[in-house]
C-alpha cells in the first residue's frame, strides 16, 4: 500500500495515483486466516463496523434481489459514476489546503500522547496514525463545508481511525473493556481547546 505498487508472479506493477484497498474481516470466523501485524494494520486508514441493516433496508435488499439485482454483476447493477478521477484528485488537493491551527495540532498531539499513556492500552497511536488523523480531520471539516478544522472534526474521525490501531492490554480485555470505550474515554479526558 505504502509503496504504490503490487507484485504479481514476481512482477512489480505500479498503481495509479488514485487507488484504494478495501479489506473485510469477519469477526466470527478466523479459521484459515491470520491476524495482520500491528505495523500493517496501521497502514489502513479506517476500520468501519458494519452493523446489520434496519428492517426497511433489509426488505429493500430482498426486493432488489427478487427483481434481479446481483452485486457481483456490475453490468446489471445500475451503478452511476458520481465523480471522475480528475475531480477526486482535485478535491484531495482542496482538502490538503483546509487550515489547521497550531491549537488544533496541539490538541491532536495531546490525544495521541494520551493514547500512549492510557492504562488499559498496551499500544497507543503511532506517528502514522497522528498524520492520518490530521488529514482525516481536514476531510471532515471539508465535508462539513468549512476551510478550517475544529476539535469536533478531530473527534468525529477518532473511532474509525483508531479502533484497529490501539491494542488493549489482556487484563483490560478480560475486564470487558471495549476499544471504542477506551477511545471515548481518551477523548473525554483530554481538554478541548477553546
Amino acid at each position: 500500500m505504502e509503496e504504490m505498487q503490487v507484485t504479481l508472479d514476481g512482477e512489480s506493477l505500479a498503481l495509479p495515483e488514485l487507488f484504494w484497498v478495501i479489506a473485510t474481516q469477519n469477526p466470527l470466523e478466523f479459521e484459515g486466516t491470520y491476524p495482520l501485524p500491528e505495523a500493517q494494520l496501521d497502514r489502513f486508514l479506517f476500520k468501519l463496523v458494519v452493523e446489520y441493516p434496519d428492517q426497511a433496508a433489509e426488505k429493500q435488499m430482498l426486493l432488489n434481489r427478487q427483481a434481479g439485482f446481483a452485486a457481483r454483476r456490475s453490468d446489471i447493477a445500475r451503478l452511476e459514476r458520481v465523480a471522475t478521477v480528475a475531480e477526486i484528485l482535485e478535491v484531495r488537493q482542496v482538502v490538503r489546503e483546509v487550515k489547521v491551527s497550531e491549537t488544533i495540532i496541539d490538541y491532536l498531539l495531546a490525544l495521541v500522547r494520551a493514547s500512549r499513556q492510557y492504562p488499559d492500552l498496551s499500544l497507543g497511536a503511532s506517528p502514522r496514525a497522528a498524520g492520518s488523523w490530521l488529514q482525516t480531520s481536514q476531510a471532515a471539516a471539508y465535508l462539513a463545508g468549512r476551510n478550517f478544522v475544529t476539535p469536533d472534526d478531530v473527534k468525529a474521525v477518532a473511532l474509525p481511525l483508531l479502533r484497529h490501531r490501539l491494542i488493549l492490554k489482556p487484563e483490560a480485555m478480560l475486564d470487558g473493556v471495549q476499544i471504542d470505550a477506551a477511545i471515548a474515554s481518551i477523548l473525554n479526558k483530554v481538554p478541548v481547546p477553546r
